[in-house]
């Protein structure tokens, strides 16, 4: 199995889900791929990509024929797709929900069954976790060439998480720090909304004061 880069990966995990999600937008310019590429929400890390950085990628994948330019007739934006799995010729045969977790996997690092579920839902259906686990287990089988591994469960953490091996061994220690840095970055979106909620309803009392105060004269 290839090992890709972070920034490859990145860009094949963005054009697997812009396919699912906004076929009408696909295949994608190399302005809208970086885009994608340092898209704030359902990322992890948060990435500030240059179109330098993800053109460098793009023609590296396009000489191992995993990216296809299907710039079309006159146009002059290049547009990309994707031919990572389920080509006539490719040995990578993938289901809908097996390239849905590697997807997740791609963008947001290392997830339990329980998040996978959750943040596959605009990319494939599960009827349960059970049913993730099965999945995950199953790519994960192949000896010689497993896909995801299992990692060791966090001290007070219900569910071991999962992480993809496309770009090469993954350690505990890289994980953790992973986890932890989302950890991190999600308690502070938590205080800001806290924030925003307070001043919020600061200004809806001072409006409530002001309104009794006209209704009053």
């Amino acid at each position: 199995m290839r090992i890709f880069s972070e920034t490859e990966i990145r860009v094949i995990g963005c054009l697997i889900e812009k396919e699912i999600t906004t076929p009408e937008q696909y295949p994608l310019t190399l302005n809208a791929l970086t885009t994608a590429c340092n898209q704030k929400s359902n990322r992890d890390p948060v990435t500030s990509l240059t179109d330098s950085d993800v053109l460098d990628s793009v023609n590296a994948l396009i000489q191992e024929r995993i990216i296809t330019d299907e710039t079309r007739g006159n146009s002059r934006v290049a547009k990309y797709q994707h031919r990572f799995c389920n080509t006539e010729f490719g040995s990578l045969k993938l289901s809908k929900q097996e390239l849905a977790i590697l997807c997740v996997l791609f963008l947001r690092g290392p997830q339990t069954p329980g998040e996978l579920r959750t943040r596959t839902q605009r990319l494939c259906e599960f009827d349960n976790v059970a049913q993730v686990e099965n999945v995950l287990n199953g790519l994960s089988a192949d000896e010689h060439n497993p896909k995801v591994i299992k990692l060791a469960k966090e001290p007070g953490k219900r569910e071991a998480r999962f992480a993809h091996l496309f770009c090469g061994e993954v350690s505990q220690a890289t994980a953790t720090y992973q986890q932890i840095s989302s950890d991190t970055d999600d308690n502070e979106r938590i205080v800001a909304l806290e924030s925003d909620v307070s001043d919020l309803k600061r200004e809806v009392e001072e409006l409530k004061k002001l309104i009794n105060n006209l209704l009053d004269k």
